[in-house]
């Protein structure tokens, strides 16, 4: 009987391996290059051990063939993947918000290491990122996270292959989306910045022979770093609202 028992047992632990793990690689928060590997591997694996009992029901048998087996783990690793990229398609919303930000404030050459994609970013994006990872966890915006894994396997049938076409078309309105949060979070100083760069050109039409540059690139950092602190509450919000509702709208959560 143990020997019945010990293959399905253990092909029903890394089938929901597969794909706890792929999506773990790329979720905000556990996927970050400052996570170290091995404790992400622990926790994709007890995450594995937990949820087998549970899961164990909506698990395909046993594949005869070897080419079965590794279209079944390929499935799911394409759907852990797929989840995790579409959140981490949504967090992006935060780097195009201090892009432009930064290009408003006058930062765009300040130039700090990103921990998050382990290369130089600029300060705003830097800020922006670590803020909405930091967020995520203190409003427990983790548990939906962790959750949408679970409620996958009632939207995608373990062991078949998955529906390419609607992944494509997903990942194509995720990027949409988050390009549309993150101008909408920058919006702000996109007309600011307007009406800043209008003053300075009637200023140096009016003046000519004020050093315009030299005058109002302190004043374009002190304001913008101003208006950086009124409206960075208001932005994070929206940031935890749209990202809650499109990545739950995205996964069938």
């Amino acid at each position: 009987m143990l020997e019945e028992l010990l293959p399905a047992n253990l092909f029903a632990v890394m089938l929901i391996f597969a794909r706890i793990g792929s999506a773990l690689m790329l979720l905000p928060g556990f996927g970050e290059f400052y996570v170290m590997q091995r404790y992400r591997l622990l926790l994709a694996l007890v995450l594995s051990a937990l949820l087998t009992p549970v899961l164990a029901p909506a698990l395909p048998p046993l594949p005869q063939g070897v080419a079965a087996l590794v279209t079944a783990v390929g499935s799911e690793v394409a759907i852990g993947l797929f989840l995790g990229s579409i959140a981490r398609i949504l967090l992006s919303a935060l780097d195009i918000a201090g892009t432009v930000v930064s290009l408003q404030l006058g930062l765009s050459s300040a130039q700090i290491f990103n921990p998050q994609v382990a290369q130089q970013g600029t300060l705003p994006s830097v800020f922006y990122g670590m803020l909405g990872v930091l967020l995520i966890f203190v409003t427990d915006l983790h548990h939906l996270l962790l959750r949408a894994m679970v409620d996958s396997y009632s939207v995608f049938t373990p062991g078949t292959l998955p529906p390419l076409g609607d992944f494509s078309d997903m990942v194509t309105r995720g990027v949409a989306g988050a390009f549309r949060l993150g101008m909408e979070m920058a919006a702000p100083f996109v007309v600011l910045g307007t009406l800043f760069y209008v003053a300075i050109g009637l200023i140096s039409r009016l003046v000519p022979q004020l050093q315009i540059l030299f005058v109002t690139q302190p004043l374009q950092i002190v304001g913008g770093l101003l208006a950086f602190a009124f409206v960075l509450t208001a932005g994070m919000e929206w940031f935890l609202e749209s990202f809650t509702q499109q990545f739950a709208a995205l996964t069938g959560g």
